[in-house]
């Protein structure tokens, strides 16, 4: 045995070793499936072309090869994450010693520091890389949308959180249909979007999907995390979730990508749409169903390693892996098109060159992660002074990034 896999299979085994015979196996398994499907579907479905002054702009190959939809189907977990979760929220609400404002305070915090770190960086960068090495600015535009793209995100979840202890009510009252109105309030909306009213219909409404969007799957992780969701509503949430996604896509003309295509006027994601809540209800079905069986996959210390690494790392991940893309795009940017990197997406080769890089990139989130991930501890040396400036950095970029300078 090489002495590569001889310190594998012991870091395996001592944290094996160091895992409470308390922890929900399961439920951390499916959040690192969720965490990492989040990287490999932006790399995978997000391209660049390359303009005649040098810049890059976004792309995908979703607008040459429609045919990908469904891998987006698989990639899209971000129900599953909501689902977990809230599962593990209500357990963690359980146990807290304190009062509710300081638990809410406690999780807020380590959900904002890695989101105030990562655009405080790139508030840094943006000058540096301007005129100390001649970006353009669309390629810093580019960069800042794709950094800021996954932290609404983190947003989102930021809320979601805060109402934790109305979910935990709502559980104990209704059970698995306290989600149903969440469901209702989104399918109202999307009559009003989409119908025969459409047109009268403001813009602006379809924001109004947002918060119960993804507050569905939370809901549904609250409620099962009290012990409201037995397997026969698992088993419902699947074939009506399944059924629902399937007629909204043939008879009511929903596209069928679960991300966005540059050029389309549609989205499901943004806000979510019904068929985002269909896909998660779905998922949220299977994953209960297969809890038990994932819980005694993840007993075998090999397979629950890197499991808890990518646990640990969460925010991180989700943070810096656009980073980690940018950092390997913006220097090929200067060499012209690079196969699957720079240069339209719209062949099968750069969808093999593209899954060439995807390792590359990989490899630069672990590096980047190794000096990022500080921003997930507690700021215990930093002072008043260093966090005004890091939020002042971060309000600038977030400026900067949403084209509003």
């Amino acid at each position: 045995m090489s002495a590569l896999a001889t310190m594998a299979r012991r870091t395996a085994q001592k944290i094996e070793s160091g895992t409470p015979a308390h922890r929900d196996r399961a439920i951390d398994g499916l959040r690192a499936l969720a965490l990492l499907a989040v990287p490999t579907g932006h790399w995978l479905l997000g391209g660049f072309t390359l303009s005649s002054d040098g810049a890059i702009h976004n792309a995908s190959p979703l607008g040459t090869f429609a045919g990908l939809a469904p891998v987006s189907w698989i990639l899209q977990m971000l129900g599953i994450f909501f689902l977990v979760g809230g599962y593990a929220s209500v357990l963690s609400y359980r146990r807290r010693k304190g009062s509710t404002r300081a638990w809410l305070s406690g999780r807020l915090a380590r959900l904002g520091r890695p989101v105030l770190g990562v655009t405080a960086v790139w508030a840094a960068l943006l000058p540096v890389l301007h005129f100390g090495f001649d970006v353009p600015v669309d390629t810093l535009r580019t960069a800042s949308t794709l950094v800021i793209q996954p932290l609404w995100f983190v947003g989102v979840y930021t809320v979601v959180t805060a109402l934790t202890p109305l979910c935990v009510r709502a559980a104990r009252r209704l059970g698995v249909w306290a989600a149903a109105p969440l469901l209702g309030s989104v399918a109202v909306v999307d009559f009003l979007r989409y119908g025969p009213y459409a047109d009268a219909v403001p813009s602006w409404l379809s924001l109004l999907n947002i918060l119960p969007g993804w507050l569905f799957a939370y809901q549904l992780g609250v409620s099962w995390g009290e012990g409201r969701v037995t397997k026969r509503h698992a088993w419902g949430l699947l074939i009506g979730g399944a059924a629902l996604f399937a007629a909204l896509l043939l008879a009511f003309g929903y596209p069928a990508s679960m991300v966005g295509v540059p050029g389309e006027a549609r989205t499901n994601s943004h806000p979510p749409s019904l068929l985002v809540l269909a896909l998660a209800a779905t998922q949220s079905g299977a994953a209960i169903l297969l809890r038990d069986r994932l819980g005694k996959l993840l007993r075998r210390p090999a397979l629950w390693a890197p499991v808890v690494v990518v646990n640990l790392s969460a925010m991180t991940i989700l943070c810096w892996h656009q980073t980690a893309m940018l950092s390997a795009a913006i220097p090929a940017s200067y060499l012209g098109e690079v196969p699957g990197l720079v240069g339209a997406p719209d062949s099968v080769g750069w969808i093999l060159a593209r899954l060439a890089w995807m390792p590359v990139f990989a490899g630069l989130l672990v590096l980047i992660g190794r000096y990022a991930r500080g921003f997930e501890s507690p700021w215990a040396r930093t002072g008043p002074g260093r966090r005004t400036l890091a939020g002042l950095l971060a309000a600038g970029f977030a400026v900067f990034a949403l084209g509003l300078a």
